[in-house]
């Protein structure tokens, strides 16, 4: 089964082709955003510590995403593949992830961009807000989130570079599943 680095910026679907393929592989789909969401949740003691960051407007630091990851790679039921999905975000990251896929010996076998233009994940992303109720998904939100994406996320397609497919997101759900299938059969 595949070890696959799933990218794309924010509305891009990641999540649902994540989810998609996770259920079809049976391998683990590992989402950050998930697993804080689940330790806040619970009142773990590193729900407490992401939560302190989230409360207070900042990103969790590098070290406790790569140690949450780390955990959850080290895990049974990531021997046999997993897609990270939302990971790495950062060229730090990236680096740390390279280094400890070595050292647990389950490299990866491809990244996977989902390619959308700016414009399209604004309109995208605006009518999911409406659609869901989410009132604090403004426009000027969206924006600011798309910014921090290509700031901080986007060179990572310069790390990864000819290990990059590209798969275009913008047609439908199913489309873009089997573009991401066909590339990987």
């Amino acid at each position: 089964m595949p070890r696959i680095i799933l990218m794309g910026p924010p509305g891009a679907g990641k999540g649902t082709q994540g989810e998609i393929l996770s259920d079809e592989w049976q391998v683990p789909r590992i989402a950050p955003g998930d697993i804080f969401r689940a330790e806040i949740k619970e009142g773990t003691e590193l729900g407490v510590k992401v939560k302190s960051f989230s409360d207070s407007g900042r990103l969790v630091p590098d070290e406790v995403v790569i140690e949450v990851i780390e955990s959850r790679l080290r895990q049974p039921d990531t021997q046999a593949g997993w897609i990270l999905d939302g990971f790495p975000r950062t060229v730090a990251q990236a680096e740390a992830l390279d280094n400890l896929l070595v050292e647990i010996n389950q490299p990866y076998d491809s990244v996977i961009n989902l390619d959308v233009p700016d414009q399209f994940l604004i309109d995208r992303l605006k009518a999911r807000a409406i659609d869901q109720g989410r009132v604090d998904d403004t426009e000027e939100v969206i924006t600011n989130r798309l910014e921090e994406y290509n700031a901080k996320t986007r060179p990572l397609l310069d790390f990864y570079a000819d290990k990059v497919k590209q798969i275009d997101g913008t047609p439908s759900m199913p489309e873009v599943t089997e573009a991401i299938k066909d590339f990987l059969a």
